[in-house]
């Protein structure tokens, strides 16, 4: 048993500010700014976001997964349309996404409606990924309950004998694009009082900026 009483574990955010003045007043083009610095920081896995679905009847799930690009549009990643969270998302448009990158002391926060992208956008980026994780998408039924490790590998051999190099992309597998209706810019603060900037999108499409209390 742990001798750390996880009560007292905590850390004191010192590294920077963020206030009104400082920031664009567009959320995409201030996400591109703090984007660009988290990658210049070599963060490993500075793509990782926890996205979090709901089912219809409003039960939520939570994971991570990679973003894989992002415009004026929204944020796009890819999955298996018939895994637990692309049924979620397919029975139910909101969801959000989360980024923490702790070495800058830093989380965004975007809440929005989900959309499939275009299925000529999914083929362009299935066939950009390695053979390996082409193979990895035919071979998962994803989020369904299996007897072992042993029907994912005999069902890779299956698929790589199949489609050699030439893998197309499985009818279920593709892209999504969260459209994004709130940002939130958090960083991280001494004494928990964190700065918090929150977008909200306004009828005409304008993006309106207010803070939020820790």
């Amino acid at each position: 048993m742990s001798t750390i009483n996880i009560a007292d574990i905590r850390k004191d955010y010192k590294l920077q500010t963020l206030n009104e003045a400082d920031v664009l007043s567009n959320p995409i083009a201030q996400f591109t700014q703090w984007w660009n610095e988290a990658v210049n920081s070599q963060i490993d896995e500075v793509n990782a976001m926890t996205l979090a679905t709901a089912t219809k009847t409003g039960i939520p799930s939570v994971r991570i997964v990679l973003l894989k690009g992002y415009d004026e549009n929204g944020f796009v990643f890819f999955t298996n349309y018939e895994s637990k969270k692309g049924k979620q998302l397919t029975a139910n448009e909101h969801a959000a996404i989360l980024f923490f990158w702790k070495e800058l002391e830093r989380q965004v926060n975007i809440s929005g409606t989900i959309k499939k992208i275009s299925e000529t956008d999914s083929d362009a980026y299935f066939n950009s990924r390695p053979v390996g994780s082409r193979i990895g998408a035919w071979s998962s039924p994803q989020s369904t309950i299996i007897n072992s490790r042993e029907i994912l590998e005999e069902n890779a051999k299956k698929y790589a004998a199949e489609f050699g190099e030439n893998v197309p992309r499985p009818p279920h597998w593709g892209g999504f694009v969260l459209q994004p209706t709130a940002i939130e810019f958090w960083q991280g603060r001494s004494s928990r009082l964190h700065d918090r900037l929150y977008y909200s999108l306004q009828p005409n499409n304008s993006w309106k900026l207010e803070r939020l209390a820790p």
